[in-house]
C-alpha cells in the first residue's frame, strides 16, 4: 500500500499518547489523516461511525482509542469491555462495508506473564486483569469477525510526547522528591510512540495483516526505565528498585511481558532502535 495522499481516520488520533503520533507520521508520509476524539465520534455508536465514514470515505480506519486505566478497570468493568472488547469487531465491519483496511492496537496485557524469553504472536494468551481480559476479548472479536484486512498490533509500556506516561511522571516526581522507589521485578519492552506510528506505516506499505509485536529493541524493568530517564535528564534524585509485593496495586501486572520482534522485522526489513536510544529523544524533548 501506497500511504500518500490516503485518507485515515484516526480513533483516538486528536488526544490519544499513540494517536496523536499517529496522525504526525500520516501527515509526514503525505496522506489525509482525520484525527478523533470521543468528543468528535462515539466509537460504541454504529450510526453515528457509519455517518463519519460515509463522509470521509477512508482508506484507512485506525482505532487508537482505547481505555486504558490499568486499576480503574477492575472497578469499571462495563467501560472497559465496553471500549476495548465491543468496539474494535464493530469498528472493523463498519471499516469492511468500506473496504478500508482496519487497524487495532493491543497490549501485552493479554500475556500472563510466567515466561522468561519474548513472547510471540503465536504463544496463548492468558490473561488475568480486567485490562488484559477485555483487550484480549477485543482480539478474539476481531479474528472471529475474519476480515481480511486486518492489522493487530500489540504494544506495550508506552511512552512519548502529547499525554501523561511513566516517563514523565518520573521526570515530574524527580523534581520535588530526593528518591523514587520503583519495581525492578516487571520486565518488559518500552515502546516510544512515534516510532510505533513510523513501524506502523511500514507494516502498512508491506500490506501485513493479522497480529504484530510492535516495541523499541531490547527489554528493561520499570526501575530501569525510570533509572536511565533520570539520568539522561541530569536531575539529582536517587531511584531505589523496590519488589512488586512493596507496592501493590489493583490490577496484577504480567511479571515479564518482553515482546518478540521477529515477525516485524522479517516482514519489514527495520529493525526498531533500542528503547535507550529513543527514551534519549524524548527526554531531550521534554528538557527543550
Amino acid at each position: 500500500m501506497r500511504i500518500s495522499k490516503k485518507t485515515v481516520v484516526i480513533f483516538g488520533g486528536k488526544t490519544g499518547l499513540l494517536g496523536q503520533s499517529l496522525t504526525k507520521a500520516f501527515e509526514k508520509a503525505g496522506a489525509r489523516p482525520v484525527p478523533l476524539s470521543s468528543a468528535d465520534c462515539d466509537i460504541l455508536d454504529p450510526m453515528e461511525v457509519e455517518e463519519l465514514l460515509e463522509r470521509e470515505k477512508p482508506d484507512l480506519v485506525v482505532n487508537a482509542a482505547a481505555y486504558t486505566q490499568v486499576d480503574l478497570a477492575e472497578d469499571e468493568q462495563d467501560k472497559a469491555f465496553a471500549l476495548n472488547a465491543t468496539a474494535p469487531p464493530l469498528l472493523a465491519a463498519l471499516a469492511a462495508r468500506h473496504s478500508a483496511t482496519f487497524v487495532h492496537y493491543s497490549t501485552d496485557f493479554v500475556f500472563k506473564g510466567n515466561k522468561r524469553t519474548p513472547y510471540t504472536e503465536e504463544d496463548s494468551v492468558s490473561p488475568f486483569s480486567t485490562y488484559g481480559i477485555s483487550k484480549s476479548d477485543g482480539e478474539r472479536g476481531l479474528l472471529k469477525l475474519g476480515y481480511a484486512k486486518t492489522l493487530i498490533i500489540r504494544t506495550s509500556w508506552l511512552f512519548g510526547p502529547g499525554r501523561t506516561n511513566f516517563v514523565r511522571k518520573m521526570l515530574d516526581l524527580a523534581d520535588c522528591r530526593d528518591t523514587l522507589t520503583v519495581v525492578d521485578d516487571q520486565i518488559g519492552s518500552p515502546s516510544y510512540a512515534p516510532d510505533i506510528a513510523t513501524h506502523t506505516l511500514q507494516l502498512l506499505e508491506k500490506d501485513a495483516t493479522g497480529i504484530f509485536h510492535l516495541a523499541n529493541s531490547g527489554e528493561t524493568s520499570w526501575h530501569g526505565l525510570a533509572s536511565m530517564a533520570v539520568k539522561l535528564a541530569g536531575k539529582e534524585c536517587a531511584v531505589t528498585p523496590i519488589p512488586t509485593s512493596d507496592y501493590p496495586t489493583k490490577a496484577e501486572r504480567p511479571a515479564y511481558s518482553v515482546l518478540d520482534l521477529g515477525k516485524f522485522i522479517k516482514t519489514t526489513g527495520v529493525t526498531p532502535r533500542k528503547w535507550e536510544d529513543a527514551l534519549e529523544e524524548y527526554v531531550r524533548e521534554i528538557l527543550s
